[in-house]
Protein backbone atom coordinates (compact mmCIF):
# COMPACT_ATOMS: atom_id res chain seq x y z
CA UNK A 1 0.00 0.00 0.00
CA UNK A 2 1.29 3.51 -0.80
CA UNK A 3 2.19 5.69 2.17
CA UNK A 4 -0.80 7.33 3.84
CA UNK A 5 -0.19 11.07 3.66
CA UNK A 6 -2.26 13.47 5.70
CA UNK A 7 -1.40 16.88 7.08
CA UNK A 8 -3.14 17.41 10.42
CA UNK A 9 -4.73 20.85 10.20
CA UNK A 10 -4.64 23.14 13.26
CA UNK A 11 -3.39 20.23 15.35
CA UNK A 12 -2.30 22.20 18.41
CA UNK A 13 -5.17 24.70 18.33
CA UNK A 14 -7.89 22.02 18.05
CA UNK A 15 -6.42 19.84 20.80
CA UNK A 16 -5.50 22.79 23.06
CA UNK A 17 -9.18 23.76 22.90
CA UNK A 18 -10.14 20.39 24.40
CA UNK A 19 -8.19 21.21 27.57
CA UNK A 20 -7.22 17.51 27.85
CA UNK A 21 -7.06 15.97 31.30
CA UNK A 22 -5.93 12.60 32.57
CA UNK A 23 -8.78 10.26 33.51
CA UNK A 24 -11.43 11.72 31.19
CA UNK A 25 -13.05 10.28 28.05
CA UNK A 26 -12.45 11.93 24.68
CA UNK A 27 -13.75 11.21 21.17
CA UNK A 28 -12.03 11.93 17.86
CA UNK A 29 -14.85 11.67 15.34
CA UNK A 30 -12.53 11.81 12.34
CA UNK A 31 -9.36 9.80 13.00
CA UNK A 32 -7.74 10.40 9.59
CA UNK A 33 -3.97 10.16 9.82
CA UNK A 34 -4.09 10.10 13.62
CA UNK A 35 -2.41 13.47 14.21
CA UNK A 36 -5.08 14.91 16.50
CA UNK A 37 -5.59 11.55 18.22
CA UNK A 38 -1.89 11.16 18.97
CA UNK A 39 -1.69 14.58 20.62
CA UNK A 40 -4.84 13.89 22.66
CA UNK A 41 -3.44 10.53 23.78
CA UNK A 42 -0.15 12.12 24.88
CA UNK A 43 -2.06 14.58 27.05
CA UNK A 44 -4.50 12.16 28.73
CA UNK A 45 -1.99 9.60 29.99
CA UNK A 46 -2.10 7.39 31.93
CA UNK A 47 -5.80 6.98 32.68
CA UNK A 48 -7.69 8.95 30.05
CA UNK A 49 -9.47 7.15 27.22
CA UNK A 50 -9.88 8.03 23.54
CA UNK A 51 -12.49 6.62 21.15
CA UNK A 52 -11.66 7.35 17.49
CA UNK A 53 -14.00 6.92 14.52
CA UNK A 54 -13.25 6.47 10.82
CA UNK A 55 -14.77 4.61 7.87
CA UNK A 56 -11.67 4.76 5.67
CA UNK A 57 -9.67 1.51 5.68
CA UNK A 58 -6.46 3.27 4.61
CA UNK A 59 -6.76 5.81 7.43
CA UNK A 60 -7.46 3.12 10.02
CA UNK A 61 -4.52 0.97 8.91
CA UNK A 62 -2.10 3.90 8.97
CA UNK A 63 -3.35 5.19 12.33
CA UNK A 64 -3.29 1.77 13.99
CA UNK A 65 0.40 1.57 13.12
CA UNK A 66 1.10 5.14 14.22
CA UNK A 67 -0.74 4.75 17.54
CA UNK A 68 0.09 1.10 18.30
CA UNK A 69 1.89 1.92 21.56
CA UNK A 70 -1.16 3.56 23.17
CA UNK A 71 -3.25 1.14 25.22
CA UNK A 72 -6.07 3.55 26.09
CA UNK A 73 -7.25 3.97 22.49
CA UNK A 74 -10.29 2.33 20.87
CA UNK A 75 -10.49 2.70 17.07
CA UNK A 76 -13.96 2.06 15.65
CA UNK A 77 -14.61 1.46 11.95
CA UNK A 78 -17.90 3.30 11.93
CA UNK A 79 -19.20 6.64 10.76
CA UNK A 80 -19.28 9.24 13.50
CA UNK A 81 -23.01 9.46 12.74
CA UNK A 82 -23.36 6.29 14.82
CA UNK A 83 -21.66 7.82 17.86
CA UNK A 84 -24.64 7.29 20.20
CA UNK A 85 -24.95 3.57 19.47
CA UNK A 86 -21.21 2.93 19.51
CA UNK A 87 -20.65 4.63 22.88
CA UNK A 88 -23.63 2.76 24.29
CA UNK A 89 -22.15 -0.55 23.09
CA UNK A 90 -18.82 0.40 24.68
CA UNK A 91 -20.57 1.13 27.98
CA UNK A 92 -19.79 4.85 27.88
CA UNK A 93 -22.79 6.92 29.05
CA UNK A 94 -21.12 10.35 28.73
CA UNK A 95 -18.19 12.05 27.02
CA UNK A 96 -16.53 13.52 30.08
CA UNK A 97 -13.60 15.34 28.41
CA UNK A 98 -14.47 16.44 24.91
CA UNK A 99 -15.07 15.63 21.27
CA UNK A 100 -13.19 16.72 18.16
CA UNK A 101 -14.45 16.91 14.57
CA UNK A 102 -12.04 17.52 11.68
CA UNK A 103 -14.49 17.72 8.79
CA UNK A 104 -12.03 17.85 5.90
CA UNK A 105 -11.24 15.01 3.51
CA UNK A 106 -7.66 13.83 3.94
CA UNK A 107 -4.85 14.61 1.52
CA UNK A 108 -4.63 10.87 0.91
CA UNK A 109 -8.30 10.60 -0.07
CA UNK A 110 -8.16 13.62 -2.35
CA UNK A 111 -4.98 12.62 -4.16
CA UNK A 112 -5.13 8.83 -4.31
CA UNK A 113 -6.08 8.35 -7.94
CA UNK A 114 -8.48 5.44 -7.71
CA UNK A 115 -10.65 7.13 -5.07
CA UNK A 116 -12.02 9.48 -7.73
CA UNK A 117 -12.04 12.67 -5.65
CA UNK A 118 -9.71 14.64 -7.90
CA UNK A 119 -10.16 15.95 -11.43
CA UNK A 120 -6.36 16.07 -11.76
CA UNK A 121 -6.09 12.27 -12.09
CA UNK A 122 -8.24 10.06 -14.29
CA UNK A 123 -10.16 7.56 -12.18
CA UNK A 124 -13.64 6.06 -11.89
CA UNK A 125 -16.23 8.47 -10.47
CA UNK A 126 -16.22 7.22 -6.87
CA UNK A 127 -15.69 9.80 -4.04
CA UNK A 128 -16.78 7.50 -1.20
CA UNK A 129 -15.12 8.03 2.17
CA UNK A 130 -16.44 4.60 3.13
CA UNK A 131 -15.35 2.09 0.52
CA UNK A 132 -17.97 -0.39 1.79
CA UNK A 133 -20.80 1.93 0.75
CA UNK A 134 -22.63 1.17 -2.50
CA UNK A 135 -23.54 4.71 -3.58
CA UNK A 136 -20.88 6.57 -5.61
CA UNK A 137 -20.34 9.74 -7.62
CA UNK A 138 -21.14 7.72 -10.74
CA UNK A 139 -24.68 7.23 -9.44
CA UNK A 140 -25.14 10.96 -8.80
CA UNK A 141 -23.81 12.02 -12.20
CA UNK A 142 -25.59 9.36 -14.25
CA UNK A 143 -28.95 8.99 -12.50
CA UNK A 144 -29.95 12.24 -10.77
CA UNK A 145 -32.62 14.31 -12.57
CA UNK A 146 -31.41 17.58 -14.07
CA UNK A 147 -33.11 19.75 -11.43
CA UNK A 148 -31.57 17.74 -8.61
CA UNK A 149 -28.11 18.18 -10.15
CA UNK A 150 -28.75 21.92 -10.38
CA UNK A 151 -29.75 21.95 -6.71
CA UNK A 152 -26.67 20.16 -5.37
CA UNK A 153 -24.25 22.09 -7.61
CA UNK A 154 -25.83 25.37 -6.45
CA UNK A 155 -26.26 24.52 -2.75
CA UNK A 156 -23.19 22.42 -2.06
CA UNK A 157 -20.79 23.85 -4.62
CA UNK A 158 -22.11 27.40 -4.92
CA UNK A 159 -21.49 26.93 -8.64
CA UNK A 160 -22.72 29.85 -10.76
CA UNK A 161 -23.05 27.73 -13.92
CA UNK A 162 -25.06 24.94 -12.25
CA UNK A 163 -27.89 24.94 -14.80
CA UNK A 164 -25.56 24.86 -17.78
CA UNK A 165 -23.45 22.03 -16.35
CA UNK A 166 -26.45 19.94 -15.27
CA UNK A 167 -28.09 20.33 -18.70
CA UNK A 168 -24.91 19.21 -20.45
CA UNK A 169 -24.51 16.20 -18.14
CA UNK A 170 -28.05 15.01 -18.86
CA UNK A 171 -27.60 15.51 -22.63
CA UNK A 172 -24.26 13.67 -22.64
CA UNK A 173 -25.28 10.68 -20.52
CA UNK A 174 -28.17 9.91 -22.91
CA UNK A 175 -25.52 9.05 -25.49
CA UNK A 176 -22.79 7.71 -23.22
CA UNK A 177 -22.48 7.46 -19.44
CA UNK A 178 -19.91 9.66 -17.71
CA UNK A 179 -17.63 7.08 -16.11
CA UNK A 180 -14.44 8.85 -15.06
CA UNK A 181 -13.26 12.01 -13.34
CA UNK A 182 -11.77 13.13 -16.67
CA UNK A 183 -15.11 12.67 -18.46
CA UNK A 184 -16.80 14.96 -15.97
CA UNK A 185 -13.99 17.52 -15.66
CA UNK A 186 -13.66 17.85 -19.46
CA UNK A 187 -17.43 18.30 -19.80
CA UNK A 188 -17.39 21.12 -17.22
CA UNK A 189 -14.42 22.87 -18.86
CA UNK A 190 -16.03 22.64 -22.30
CA UNK A 191 -19.49 23.90 -21.32
CA UNK A 192 -18.55 26.85 -19.10
CA UNK A 193 -16.99 30.21 -20.02
CA UNK A 194 -13.22 30.39 -19.82
CA UNK A 195 -12.62 32.72 -16.88
CA UNK A 196 -9.17 33.61 -15.54
CA UNK A 197 -9.11 32.03 -12.10
CA UNK A 198 -6.74 30.16 -9.79
CA UNK A 199 -9.56 27.66 -9.21
CA UNK A 200 -10.13 24.86 -11.74
CA UNK A 201 -13.62 25.10 -13.34
CA UNK A 202 -14.53 21.64 -11.99
CA UNK A 203 -13.62 22.37 -8.36
CA UNK A 204 -17.06 23.40 -7.09
CA UNK A 205 -18.98 20.63 -8.87
CA UNK A 206 -16.58 17.97 -7.58
CA UNK A 207 -16.99 19.35 -4.04
CA UNK A 208 -20.78 19.30 -4.40
CA UNK A 209 -20.84 15.69 -5.62
CA UNK A 210 -18.50 14.59 -2.82
CA UNK A 211 -20.77 16.22 -0.24
CA UNK A 212 -23.83 14.51 -1.76
CA UNK A 213 -22.21 11.06 -1.99
CA UNK A 214 -21.12 11.15 1.64
CA UNK A 215 -24.10 13.16 2.98
CA UNK A 216 -21.58 15.39 4.73
CA UNK A 217 -23.79 18.34 5.68
CA UNK A 218 -26.68 16.20 6.92
CA UNK A 219 -24.27 14.06 8.93
CA UNK A 220 -22.61 17.07 10.57
CA UNK A 221 -25.92 18.64 11.59
CA UNK A 222 -27.46 15.42 12.95
CA UNK A 223 -24.31 14.30 14.75
CA UNK A 224 -23.68 17.63 16.47
CA UNK A 225 -27.20 17.44 17.87
CA UNK A 226 -26.57 13.86 19.03
CA UNK A 227 -23.30 14.86 20.66
CA UNK A 228 -25.02 17.51 22.79
CA UNK A 229 -26.91 14.70 24.52
CA UNK A 230 -23.68 12.83 25.20
CA UNK A 231 -21.61 15.62 26.74
CA UNK A 232 -20.97 15.79 30.46
CA UNK A 233 -21.13 19.31 31.90
CA UNK A 234 -17.70 20.88 31.31
CA UNK A 235 -16.91 18.78 28.22
CA UNK A 236 -15.75 20.58 25.07
CA UNK A 237 -16.76 20.37 21.39
CA UNK A 238 -13.97 21.38 19.02
CA UNK A 239 -14.93 21.51 15.30
CA UNK A 240 -12.71 22.24 12.28
CA UNK A 241 -14.62 22.95 9.07
CA UNK A 242 -13.26 23.66 5.60
CA UNK A 243 -16.04 25.34 3.67
CA UNK A 244 -18.69 27.92 4.43
CA UNK A 245 -21.59 25.45 4.34
CA UNK A 246 -20.19 23.31 7.15
CA UNK A 247 -19.05 26.32 9.14
CA UNK A 248 -22.52 27.85 8.88
CA UNK A 249 -24.10 24.70 10.35
CA UNK A 250 -21.65 24.67 13.26
CA UNK A 251 -21.99 28.42 13.86
CA UNK A 252 -25.81 28.34 13.90
CA UNK A 253 -26.02 25.29 16.14
CA UNK A 254 -23.52 26.69 18.65
CA UNK A 255 -25.25 30.07 18.60
CA UNK A 256 -28.73 28.60 19.09
CA UNK A 257 -27.72 26.41 22.04
CA UNK A 258 -25.74 29.19 23.74
CA UNK A 259 -28.57 31.75 23.67
CA UNK A 260 -30.76 32.22 26.73
CA UNK A 261 -34.04 32.82 24.92
CA UNK A 262 -35.71 31.86 21.64
CA UNK A 263 -39.22 33.08 22.50
CA UNK A 264 -41.33 35.16 20.14
CA UNK A 265 -40.96 38.89 20.77
CA UNK A 266 -44.59 39.24 21.87
CA UNK A 267 -44.30 36.44 24.45
CA UNK A 268 -44.46 37.95 27.93
CA UNK A 269 -42.77 35.19 29.94
CA UNK A 270 -39.79 33.20 28.69
CA UNK A 271 -40.36 29.43 28.68
CA UNK A 272 -37.00 28.47 27.16
CA UNK A 273 -34.81 25.87 28.86
CA UNK A 274 -31.41 27.14 30.01
CA UNK A 275 -28.66 27.25 27.34
CA UNK A 276 -26.69 24.05 26.85
CA UNK A 277 -23.47 25.54 25.49
CA UNK A 278 -21.08 28.36 26.21
CA UNK A 279 -19.03 29.70 23.28
CA UNK A 280 -15.31 29.43 23.98
CA UNK A 281 -14.43 31.57 20.94
CA UNK A 282 -17.07 33.90 19.50
CA UNK A 283 -15.17 34.17 16.21
CA UNK A 284 -13.60 31.11 14.60
CA UNK A 285 -9.87 30.51 14.94
CA UNK A 286 -7.92 30.12 11.70
CA UNK A 287 -4.62 28.50 10.78
CA UNK A 288 -1.38 30.37 11.40
CA UNK A 289 0.54 31.98 8.53
CA UNK A 290 3.28 29.39 8.99
CA UNK A 291 0.81 26.51 8.73
CA UNK A 292 -0.77 28.00 5.60
CA UNK A 293 2.70 28.22 4.03
CA UNK A 294 3.39 24.57 4.90
CA UNK A 295 -0.09 23.33 3.90
CA UNK A 296 -2.01 25.79 1.66
CA UNK A 297 -5.41 23.98 1.98
CA UNK A 298 -5.43 24.90 5.70
CA UNK A 299 -6.16 28.53 4.72
CA UNK A 300 -9.87 27.66 4.53
CA UNK A 301 -10.00 25.93 7.95
CA UNK A 302 -12.13 27.43 10.72
CA UNK A 303 -12.12 26.17 14.29
CA UNK A 304 -15.15 26.75 16.53
CA UNK A 305 -15.19 25.66 20.16
CA UNK A 306 -17.98 25.38 22.73
CA UNK A 307 -18.31 24.05 26.29
CA UNK A 308 -21.27 22.09 27.67
CA UNK A 309 -22.79 23.99 30.59
CA UNK A 310 -26.04 22.15 31.07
Amino acid sequence: MEEFRHYTVMKNEAVDALNCKNGLIYVDCTLGGGGHSELILKRIQPDGRLIAFDVDDDAIKASKERLKDYKNLTIVKESYTNIKNVLQELGIPKITGGVLFDLGASYHQLTKGERGFSFLKEAPLDMRFNQDADFTAYDVVNSYPEQELVRIFSEYGEERFSKRIAKKIVETRKIQKLATTKDLADLIVNCTPHIKSAIHPATRVFQAIRIEVNQELTNVKNTLNDVLDLLEVGAIISVISFHSLEDRIVKRLFKYHSEKCHCEKNQMICTCPPPRLELVNKKPLTASEQEIRENPPSRSAKLRVARCIN
